[in-house]
């Protein structure tokens, strides 16, 4: 039903069609049925999961999209309706959302169709009491005040502060935004674009499979097959901005993957059976061609099915803290170095000891260790997180006295030079200048290239080599022979021999390295004239 034959019909309109059991969405995509049964689980993923602000907007788009193209309808509006006003005054009961379910700029596609689908029927009805001759003028006014009240109210809330978009929405919308303004959020990994062999691996065949499903589904349209179809555009193209919207697009591929193998494989089917019974008439796929296709396709989903169960065990089923790898004779090697830093802080430091990190292992450090910590996950003051990048990025007498201004008592950094450990924050360390350089402007980011480049061998450049993150990390590195046929202080992540070897520590002290020198902790030094003070005290 267009939009022009909606206002011209009675509010109390049924649908003229209803979807057929028979199709392969009924009862997965269903807004209008169990409509209260859908806004619980709505209330459970807001609860859990602030992904939920990508079903907040794709229901009001999808019911958007079926006013645009002719197939809104009553029933539609009734379910919306229902929706829009339960969902938000759940979504409200939930602590960390309150009342950012009303002014957040994630909710506003939300209320703008509300509002513009209450204007319809609104304006549906009151034209059975105005003449034909009032109802363009009528028009005119009724849109004219819709238009200047969303206007008003956006700018309204965006003068007063209410609403505003957050640093992840906008880098959804522009992929280059938190990088050039937010570095914080453009620093975290699941936050960095998604790769291809990201897509492969979490959804394997299913890529292949999918636009067959998305072919169906523009084949014979229905309410549920556009839902479906609108889902996974819009999850591919978010998964591709950020990787960990790939937990939101899997299900959108998983069914049109299943849906279009299902379709598929029951074209050739019939083409097979036709063949048996010897019914030249009814199939239209040769039946050589047919045969052949259904064993492939039997082949690929028992390599997918093997797939799954391999990522499932290798890399979705051990906790982050203790590392697993392979040596060449294919035995299993467990790195346990997390859990025994954690370990040894939590029985040999004090229990009122701060602990400076970056923020990545701040919920570890404190759900393990029992220690205080200047920056952890949940961390929304970026000047606080800003100030523990500019002491890592900062030589080691002025991370000293940032570190006592502090009252930090230990230093911890992650190191993989040794074990080839790529996750370490000699990696992560121009993020740490990115963000200290946002709030501190002295921090600059080309200080730490060496020719043009980040690196930390011999021409790496004297304010990367004074700066506490590489002289923590490189303490007495050089030391060790980490690869056979390179001298001492080779770096195997870095595939570079460290440019300074053999400097001394003035101001910190080394009090724990684990088994690999994945983690090491360091302690920081009282000044002199204190010690001389608790000397004769």
């Amino acid at each position: 039903m267009k939009v022009s034959q909606y206002l011209h019909s009675s509010s109390h309109s049924t649908p003229s069609s209803k979807p057929s059991t028979q199709d392969p969405f009924y009862g997965v995509f269903t807004l209008h049925q169990r409509i209260i049964h859908k806004i619980s689980r709505f209330f459970y993923m807001v609860a859990s999961w602030g992904g939920y602000a990508f079903i907040i907007n794709i229901i009001p788009i999808y019911v958007l999209f079926l006013l645009i193209t002719g197939r809104f309808h009553q029933r539609i509006f009734v379910a919306y309706n229902v929706f829009y006003i339960l969902g938000t005054l759940l979504a409200m009961q939930i602590p960390f959302v309150g009342f950012q379910a009303l002014h957040s700029s994630e909710h506003m596609a939300s209320h703008a169709v509300f509002i513009i689908l209450n204007f319809l029927n609104f304006f549906g009805w009151i034209r059975n009491f105005v003449s034909k001759k009032a109802i363009i003028t009528l028009t005119k006014f009724l849109v004219t005040v819709l238009i200047a009240t969303l206007l008003a109210g956006v700018v309204i809330l965006t003068l007063a502060g209410k609403t505003q978009w957050s640093g992840r929405s906008l880098t959804l919308l522009d992929p280059t935004y938190a990088k050039k303004y937010i570095p914080i959020i453009a620093s975290v990994s699941e936050h960095q674009a998604t790769t291809w062999s990201s897509f492969f691996f979490d959804l394997h065949y299913l890529i292949l499979f999918s636009p067959v499903g998305l072919y169906y589904c523009f084949y014979k349209p229905t309410e549920t097959k556009i839902f479906g179809a609108l889902y996974t555009v819009l999850g591919v193209y978010f998964a591709s901005v950020m990787v960990r919207l790939l937990l939101v697009l899997a299900p959108a591929v998983s069914i049109m993957a299943g849906t279009g193998i299902s379709w598929t494989i029951r074209k050739f089917a019939k083409s097979v059976r036709s063949f048996l019974l010897k019914d030249k008439k009814k199939y239209r796929i040769p039946p050589e061609i047919a045969f052949i296709g259904l064993l492939l396709f039997g082949y690929y989903c028992s390599v997918y099915i093997l797939h799954a169960n391999f990522a499932g065990a290798e890399a979705y089923s051990s906790p982050s803290i203790i590392l697993a790898s392979k040596d060449r004779s294919g035995n299993r090697q467990i790195i346990d170095d997390y859990r025994e830093a954690y370990y040894w802080l939590r029985m040999n430091t004090k229990s009122d000891d701060k602990i400076m990190s970056w923020w990545d292992y701040g919920y570890q450090i404190t759900g393990m260790s029992n220690r205080t910590v200047l920056v952890d996950n949940n961390t929304w003051n970026n000047t606080h997180i800003a100030t523990v990048g500019m002491a890592m990025a900062s030589s080691e007498e002025d991370a000293f006295e940032i570190c006592e201004r502090l009252d930090v008592d230990y230093v911890l950094v992650i190191f993989g030079g040794i074990l080839n450990y790529s996750g370490d924050d000699i990696n992560k360390f121009l993020w740490m200048v990115r963000i200290g350089g946002g709030v501190y402007p002295h921090i600059k980011e080309e200080d730490y290239y060496g020719k043009g480049t980040y690196r930390v061998d011999q021409y790496a450049t004297e304010t990367m080599t004074n700066s506490l993150m590489y002289r923590l990390s490189y303490y007495r590195f050089d030391e060790v022979q980490t690869a056979y046929g390179q001298p001492k202080g080779f770096d195997t992540v870095r595939q570079a021999v460290i440019g300074v070897k053999g400097y001394k520590l003035q101001h910190f002290e080394e009090a724990f390295t684990s088994e690999n020198w994945i983690v090491r902790i360091f302690k920081r030094k009282p000044r002199e004239n204190r010690q001389f003070i608790i000397l004769f005290q």
